[in-house]
């Protein structure tokens, strides 16, 4: 599906990433040609629940609450739709909280860029099910861990099951009046206290007729000594070492395709690295200071890319990665 959202100027971008990724590791320097194809932008990072493993739900997040602003949003993209190839949007926070989100997804679908949303599904009546689908949004995940209110709420605290539920009737139902082909997922995070849930999360997501339901290793912020990771290991992205304690299952590898093809917006129009960097301590640019070509070819961000180069043990926000992960 996402093919139709290419160009020819799209495919040669995607071709000059791509050489210039492998070439880099290959010579051991730093190449970069060609722009960004996908982003994700922050609509807000404010939240209605209180999740234990989200730095937004436990008020650890330092930078300031707000909203991305929809002029912001129009100057960026007009600068950069012929480059994208995806938008998501959704990075801390709950991205409807913001109510000109489904303004923002209707001016990246204008510009043939596919888009994505993840939400915790409490906000999402008839009425904003509709200006949803209608907006031309391409999928949303719909966060849903646990198949009772009691397993559910022990992460999602402060939600309610059942207007997930309902929420993700309203988005089928007006995908079905408006002959969308909007994907609806179920993402269900794998924890110990949940995982004995795993079936009834596919019974329920397929009674309800979602489109798929992704199972998905969780990321845990203290993994070392937690008690919220899985007992089946095929769920975890953590192992026990021979101390007893847990560790990353697999080597990280010292590249990471993420830094070529891809970076993360915040609300207040910070660029980050990527989506691991919550609070945005590694900050490579500012679009109220440069344009987001100009980021790309900063002097900042190329010895980023560097560091990864060089050691990405080195670096707080990679040491909870999977990506680039020996599997």
């Amino acid at each position: 599906m996402i093919f139709k959202y290419l160009s020819y100027r799209k495919i040669k971008n995607l071709v000059l990433l791509w050489s210039s990724y492998h070439l880099s590791y290959f010579l051991k320097q730093n190449f970069r040609w060609g722009n960004y194809i996908s982003l994700s932008i922050e609509p807000t990072n404010s939240c209605n629940l209180s999740c234990p493993e989200c730095p937004t739900g436990t008020n650890n997040l330092t930078r300031k609450l707000g909203l991305f602003s929809i002029d912001a949003f129009k100057a960026m993209i007009e600068t950069n739709a012929q480059n994208l190839i995806y938008l998501n949007f959704y990075f801390q926070g709950e991205p409807f909280l913001n109510k000109q989100t489904t303004q923002l997804i209707e001016i990246a679908s204008q510009q043939n860029i596919y888009t994505s949303s993840s939400t915790n599904a409490q906000l999402i009546d008839k009425e904003l099910a509709n200006k949803i689908v209608s907006s031309g949004l391409n999928r949303i995940i719909i966060s849903i861990d646990g198949s009772t209110q009691e397993i559910y709420e022990k992460y999602r605290k402060g939600g309610r099951l059942n207007l997930v539920i309902e929420a993700t009737k309203n988005l089928l139902a007006a995908k079905r009046e408006q002959k969308s082909d909007l994907k609806v997922i179920f993402q269900f995070l794998v924890f110990r206290h949940n995982e004995h849930q795993i079936e009834e999360i596919k019974q329920l997501g397929s009674s309800l007729g979602v489109d798929k339901v992704e199972i998905k290793s969780a990321q845990i912020y203290n993994f070392e000594n937690s008690d919220n990771i899985p007992r089946n290991s095929r769920y975890s992205r953590y192992k026990k070492n021979k101390e007893g304690k847990y560790e990353i299952k697999s080597k990280l590898r010292n590249k990471c395709w993420r830094m070529w093809h891809s970076a993360v917006v915040t609300q207040d129009l910070q660029v980050v690295p990527c989506c691991f960097d919550k609070d945005a301590d590694n900050t490579i640019g500012n679009l109220n200071q440069n344009t987001i070509q100009e980021i790309e070819v900063s002097s900042k961000y190329k010895k980023f890319r560097q560091h990864i180069t060089d050691g990405k043990s080195s670096i707080s926000i990679c040491n909870n990665c999977t990506e680039g992960l020996m599997l």
